[in-house]
């Protein structure tokens, strides 16, 4: 059976998130219908990451196993006219046939997050459920410095849904910036792995950060407490995009 590789694209507003659910549309099981449309098989498309209702992807990476060998070309545009034709809002904008051993999520060796938040008095028209709208001003330096006593290989106990299903609270975290180009602020972070709503937890506590209300001190202290408790709020979903997936050979 021949393997595919696709890249999705996805807005994540109208669905469940990633994973396949009863209660509602999800990104995953809106590709399995597609395919089963164009080939009439029912396959389970497996992604790099599971991204929660609310949160997009620029980059979200599947693989799927078929029947009969497709053309790149041919297998992209049919699965995308399926797409169109149901009214999602979904794209795969890359396939590629790969071997036997690749695993959207087992092969990974890095995954890439962006959180935008808008930081401005007037409230989002274009940018709505793309962004965090945070009307009272942000010292992105501050985040920033925040930011930086993340790094490395840590229990982030605190920084992780009390739902998450990970055997272990560890991860190394290799990269967490925090930028600012006018109103919007961006938050990048790069890892092999993340817990459930790190990433999330990491914006809210930073949010703190730029707002003056705990010190890069205190964001080390709540790290260290190992307790969820100790975490600033849960960012909202919607400025999340999950960007990129690393593998190796790419």
């Amino acid at each position: 059976m021949p393997r595919y590789r696709m890249t999705v694209e996805y807005d994540g507003t109208s669905y469940v998130g990633w994973q396949r659910q009863d209660n509602g549309a999800s990104v995953q099981g809106s590709l399995e219908e597609a395919v089963h449309g164009l080939t009439q098989e029912s396959v389970t498309i497996r992604g790099a990451g599971r991204t929660d209702s609310g949160v997009h992807a620029l980059g979200q990476v599947t693989h799927l196993d078929l029947m009969r060998n497709w053309s790149e070309f041919q297998l992209l545009n049919a699965i995308n006219a399926h797409l169109r034709m149901a009214g999602h809002g979904i794209a795969v904008v890359d396939v590629k046939q790969v071997s036997d051993d690749f695993d959207a999520r087992f092969s990974a060796i890095k995954r890439h997050y962006l959180y935008r938040i808008i930081n401005r008095r007037g409230h989002l028209a274009l940018e709505k459920k793309r962004a965090w709208w945070v009307p009272k001003p942000l010292n992105h330096e501050r985040m920033h410095e925040a930011a930086q006593r993340l790094i490395g290989h840590h229990d982030f106990t605190t920084f992780r849904s009390v739902h998450c299903q990970a055997n272990s609270p560890m991860r190394t975290l290799d990269r967490l910036d925090v930028s600012r180009n006018g109103d919007v602020i961006e938050i990048r972070a790069s890892a092999q792995s993340f817990l459930h709503n790190q990433i999330r937890s990491f914006a809210g506590t930073l949010k703190l950060a730029g707002e003056g209300k705990v010190s890069a001190d205190d964001v080390e202290g709540m790290l260290e407490a190992r307790d969820r408790k100790a975490c600033g709020p849960v960012a909202p979903p919607d400025g999340l995009f999950f960007l990129q997936v690393d593998y190796p050979g790419d």
